[in-house]
């Protein structure tokens, strides 16, 4: 069944995709929680920051949530609210959109999303998802966040470049989804497909810092690679950074396919995007905590004295100079 969103209107599209929700679509959004309220906005292209070829609609909605709720917890906020904005073609009927709508509302519920709100526009080139999130940092947070000073541990909350090698398998793939009723069989590459289609983000990450009395100076959320996290870490604090290349976890899944496709791994872990992982620098004198509580993060580097830059360190000792593009 398909039914064009011209045939029942924009309106009740809206009411239809908020029937049988636990939310109201609010045309304006007011919050009254206690501590200092940020926001943050991402915009998705199709053709750009997404296939639809190969992206199942519900797993992208999802995906687009986590993106705009991950740099609400890179600095300490709790999300509260999120508004979406979608352009859309005349490729889609409401069907479709309410894919989408489903997996936003998934990671809606997962997050504790209180209030949100949603508008469609037409566009003329496919699919545009613009969102923007409001959090809240508590007042305890503000008031106990360490200033940065160079020793700071440089932590990571997981593996890297899988989802890179993801894409590159249904980019390699991809002429095989098209006018193809029986899809490629890509079992063997579950792992990175996962990481680039279906990512996650726990949503107990600052309570598991706060629990831990470890509140961190600066926080990232990678998307963009890490390279450019750690570029943009040594621009918003003044210091210096180091990373260890041995250090980087990269997974066996990840290294396997970069052999097949002969790609440097660490180069994945540097530069490829939509890892959905957290970077924090984190008090030296947490280490041991760190080592304690948080076994799934690993100390990758450290801050350092200004004039080293951002600097990737081989096994040798060699001091590389970080280079990313951002995006």
């Amino acid at each position: 069944m398909r039914t064009e969103i011209s045939s029942i209107g924009k309106q009740k599209t809206l009411e239809t995709l908020f029937e049988k929700t636990d939310f109201q679509n609010e045309k304006l959004i007011s919050i009254t929680e206690k501590g200092k309220c940020s926001t943050t906005h991402k915009i998705m292209l199709e053709g750009v920051d997404f296939d639809l070829v190969y992206t199942p609609l519900k797993h992208l909605g999802y995906k687009a949530v986590l993106k705009v709720l991950g740099d609400l917890y890179a600095s300490l906020c709790s999300p509260v609210a999120l508004s979406v904005n979608l352009g859309i073609s005349k490729k889609f009927c409401f069907e479709d959109i309410e894919q989408l709508w489903n997996g936003m509302l998934v990671a809606c519920k997962e997050h504790s999303i209180k209030h949100l709100a949603l508008d469609l526009n037409p566009s003329v080139n496919g699919l545009c998802i613009s969102l923007s999130a409001c959090g809240v940092r508590k007042k305890e947070v503000l008031e106990k966040r360490a200033e940065p000073k160079s020793m700071d541990l440089i932590c990571l909350s997981g593996h890297l470049g899988a989802a890179y090698m993801g894409m590159h398998v249904l980019e390699r793939e991809k002429v095989s989804f098209i006018g193809n009723d029986k899809q490629p069989d890509l079992s063997r590459y579950k792992a990175v497909l996962s990481s680039y289609l279906n990512p996650e983000i726990k949503p107990d990450i600052i309570k598991r810092l706060t629990d831990a009395e470890i509140y961190p100076s600066y926080g990232y959320f990678l998307t963009n690679g890490l390279g450019a996290a750690i570029i943009q870490l040594t621009r918003d604090s003044g210091f210096g950074a180091k990373v260890y290349v041995e250090k980087i976890p990269i997974s066996s899944q990840t290294f396997a396919m970069a052999e097949e496709i002969n790609v440097d791994p660490v180069t994945a872990a540097m530069n490829g995007g939509d890892d959905y992982k957290f970077i924090f620098t984190i008090p030296i004198e947490k280490h041991d905590v760190i080592r304690r509580d948080f076994q799934d993060w690993d100390i990758i580097g450290h801050l350092a004295k200004p004039e080293v830059g951002a600097a990737l360190v081989t096994p040798e000792g060699a001091e590389l100079s970080i280079k990313a593009q951002g995006y």
